[in-house]
């Protein structure tokens, strides 16, 4: 199923998204040192005969000195891509390097994209074959039937290496935790069901050849194609659909609906009616998986049976089919024993634990960080997407599943260990910020966009609004906005809130407003009315002051210091906070959170500890458990100075404080961050490398924030204001417009500012 099928953008964004920053979504970036002569040496000739001799004396040693253990191929032909069909090898890069990306995002698994531009089954299978000494895993994809059976098929004989096409398989096994957990639900069991498959394609015959080897009767399952039932002696059907035949007098998927307890539906969209449903058994479990509308809606079928479980491969609706959770997991505990295939019982595996984690109750931490909150019932019966545990439970469940059947290669000793492994692999920031994402959608908020007129401003703006976050309220020349939304490609521009600061009618309000607050400041009315007129930050600021929006967002046509000097005019700190800046550094498995980076030039004690204990909950709203470290050029008094009094007036204030997280200072980055020479101070109150690094000055701060946005080729968020008594966020300069949404959404989902 589609891992996203109800967002909502133009082509031409779609289009910007692909070609941006660089062409593709993929790079390839060297796990070792290539800075000397030294390096390259080892790296090539002569450096590599060793690891080539020592993998020609022992095959098995290629997984030792090799990327292979962790490279799966994503092949494909492009003969059914995604819904669109036959567009032909080339046309399918785009999605085979999304699959090689979701395999990284979600299971750590580095992954390359092969487009083969042949359509004869044995040249593929030849082709694919030979790719063995590469790959430590093949997945194949958008490959149309009934080739992609005997692809699969020939290749799991030929090669020693785990196989899977996830067309068939991913969809199986997703839909069999599913259904485990909607039998559970209405008290049934798999030998008893009678069950309906409408579709005879790659995933519907992979369902139902996955659900019979999971307990399911053959002759209780009725297959239904194009033309009806597939029933015995019926002729013009294939030998793959005739292994599901039964012997029956129904011809019509009508027919077959009446009485049964469970619709497979993987085939268009409107193909049953409320009637049918009517028909169906009582408490009957509807999944309705056809791409990317569904064969009947949950509220069609709720309408006339409210006791039904529904489930489709849409995002929008509850219990989601959805591949990505369980290709990139399946494969990471195949990749981890070395399976030499991915067989039926890993499967099964793969769809008990799928089904089990569902069912578990989810830990307070993860429902604090990640918003998964969910309780097993009728609408959550399939686990989300985001749910930082999958790593964990379902490779682990299929590593021990080759273990059993005999296939793995490398058996793992220590299964706790290996959790720990599994977990340490993602950096939980990406999940979070995801979950986030979702939960914004869920309660859309009104941000304004102070700098409408900035095409990278717009751009995010109007994937703000595609996606579906909220209202974006731009601010700018009404003609001037709608002219740059046209040249963006958008249908309908006066669909759009712009307010002009220079006629808007809430200027009278916002004036009074503002004088109000200044004219004990020496500004005249005049002033102030100008200021409103003429400065598009005071407006906007004066648009979330007076609620008419939740938040905004500027920063890229003025300084981060010009910019926050307007916003202050009228927005205030919250009560009894100091506004301070955060950036938060998000690398492969990690994420260090810097602060204060952009406001306050020389804090003082009580505003170092104030400005640690927020950023740690800044850390804590983003997965992450606060090890703070007060920096320094000293650790612990060597070498002494006199700007160390501060930091350890903070860190006093701290113990007094009890603020529930560890902390620590003053000390220099390497012993706050390097674990050998954090080895030199054992009375550290740091259990690991600190992920919040509090800076005792905005010259060290601002400084090492864009150092290491420069040089240090990891994704920069920020910088994140915090403390402002409404969101407000000021992005830098040179954001672009990811970077702009981010922060919008950052701001509407309360988890900064």
């Amino acid at each position: 199923m589609s891992e996203e099928n109800n967002v909502r953008f133009t082509e031409r964004e779609a289009l910007f998204y692909h070609k941006t920053i660089r062409p593709g979504k993929i790079e390839i970036i060297a796990s070792k040192p290539m800075a000397t002569q030294r390096d390259l040496s080892l790296a090539y000739s002569p450096g590599v005969a060793v690891p080539v001799q020592a993998i020609a004396d022992d095959p098995a040693t290629a997984y030792d000195y090799t990327a292979k253990g962790n490279l799966v191929a994503v092949v494909s032909n492009g003969t059914a891509i995604l819904g669109m069909g036959n567009l032909g090898a080339l046309a399918s890069k785009p999605v085979m390097e999304g699959k090689a990306v979701l395999f990284k995002r979600f299971a750590d698994v580095d992954s390359i994209d092969i487009e083969l531009a042949s359509e004869d089954p044995d040249a593929l299978i030849e082709a694919i074959a030979m790719m063995e000494p590469s790959f430590g895993g093949i997945n194949l994809e958008d490959i149309k039937a009934p080739e992609c059976f005997i692809i699969e098929q020939a290749l799991r004989e030929r090669m020693k290496i785990p196989v899977m096409h996830d067309d068939q398989h991913g969809t199986a096994i997703i839909a069999a935790a599913g259904l485990l957990n909607a039998c559970l639900l209405t008290n049934r069991k798999f030998e008893d069901v009678k069950v309906v498959v409408n579709g005879a394609g790659a995933s519907a015959l992979a369902c139902t050849a996955l659900i019979k080897s999971m307990g399911v009767r053959h002759e209780n399952v009725t297959v239904c194609d194009t033309k009806g039932v597939i029933y015995v002696g019926r002729e013009g059907v294939d030998q793959f659909k005739s292994a599901h035949a039964i012997a029956t007098d129904k011809r019509t998927l009508t027919e077959a609906l009446v009485g049964a307890d469970i619709f497979l539906g993987l085939s268009a969209a409107g193909a049953v009616t409320q009637d049918m449903v009517k028909a169906m058994a009582p408490q009957p479990i509807i999944f309705a998986m056809a791409n990317p509308d569904p064969e009947i809606t949950p509220p069609d079928v709720k309408a006339v049976r409210p006791d039904a479980v529904v489930a489709t491969g849409r995002s929008d609706y509850p219990n989601q089919v959805n591949n990505v959770l369980g290709f990139p997991f399946i494969f990471r505990g195949a990749l981890d024993v070395r399976a030499t295939a991915i067989n039926e019982e890993m499967k099964i595996a793969a769809a008990r634990a799928i089904a089990e984690l569902a069912r578990a109750q989810v830990p307070e931490e993860v429902a604090a960080a990640y918003g998964i909150n969910h309780v097993f019932g009728l609408d959550y019966i399939i686990p989300a997407p985001f749910d930082p545990r999958l790593i964990e439970v379902v490779s682990s469940a299929v590593a021990k599943a080759a273990m059993e059947t005999g296939v793995a290669q490398k058996p793992i000793e220590d299964f706790e260990a290996y959790r720990h492994e599994l977990k340490a692999r993602l950096n939980p920031t990406t999940s979070v910020l995801t979950t986030v994402y979702q939960q914004v959608k869920e309660n859309p908020k009104r941000v304004v966009f102070a700098e409408a007129e900035n095409e990278v401003v717009l751009r995010a703006a109007i994937q703000f609004r595609d996606f579906g976050y909220g209202t974006p309220v731009l601010v700018g020349r009404d003609q001037v906005v709608r002219d740059k939304l046209v040249e963006l490609g958008v249908e309908h521009p006066q669909s759009y809130e712009i307010h002009n600061a220079a006629i808007s009618n809430h200027v009278p309000a916002m004036v009074d407003l503002l004088y109000g607050k200044l004219q004990r400041r020496g500004f005249l009315k005049r002033d102030v009315q100008r200021m409103v007129n003429q400065d598009r930050n005071v407006f906007a600021a004066a648009l979330v002051k007076l609620g008419i929006a939740d938040a905004m967002i500027t920063g890229m046509t003025r300084t981060f210091s010009q910019s926050m000097k307007e916003v202050r005019q009228v927005l205030d700190p919250k009560p009894g906070s100091t506004p301070f800046g955060v950036h938060m550094m998000v690398a492969k498995n990690y994420t260090v959170f810097l602060a204060d980076t952009t406001v306050n030039e020389r804090p003082t004690a009580e505003e170092l500890a104030h400005i640690a204990v927020e950023t740690a909950a800044v850390a804590r709203r983003m997965g992450h458990e606060p090890r703070v470290a007060f920096l320094s050029f000293s650790t612990f008094g060597n070498p002494m100075g006199k700007w160390l009094e501060p930091i350890r007036e903070a860190v006093a204030i701290l113990d007094e404080l009890n603020p529930g997280f560890e902390y620590e200072g003053e000390v220099a980055p390497d012993a706050a961050l390097n674990p050998k020479v954090m080895a030199n101070y054992p009375f550290s109150r740091l259990s690991g490398a600190a992920n919040v690094l509090i800076m005792p000055g905005l010259q060290s701060a601002n400084i090492s924030a864009k150092l290491l946005r420069e040089l240090a080729g990891n994704a920069v968020i920020g910088p994140m204001l915090i403390g402002m008594e409404k969101p407000v966020q000021i992005a830098p300069m040179t954001a672009i417009a990811p970077d702009i949404l981010t922060l919008a959404v950052l701001a509407a989902g309360g988890v900064v500012g």
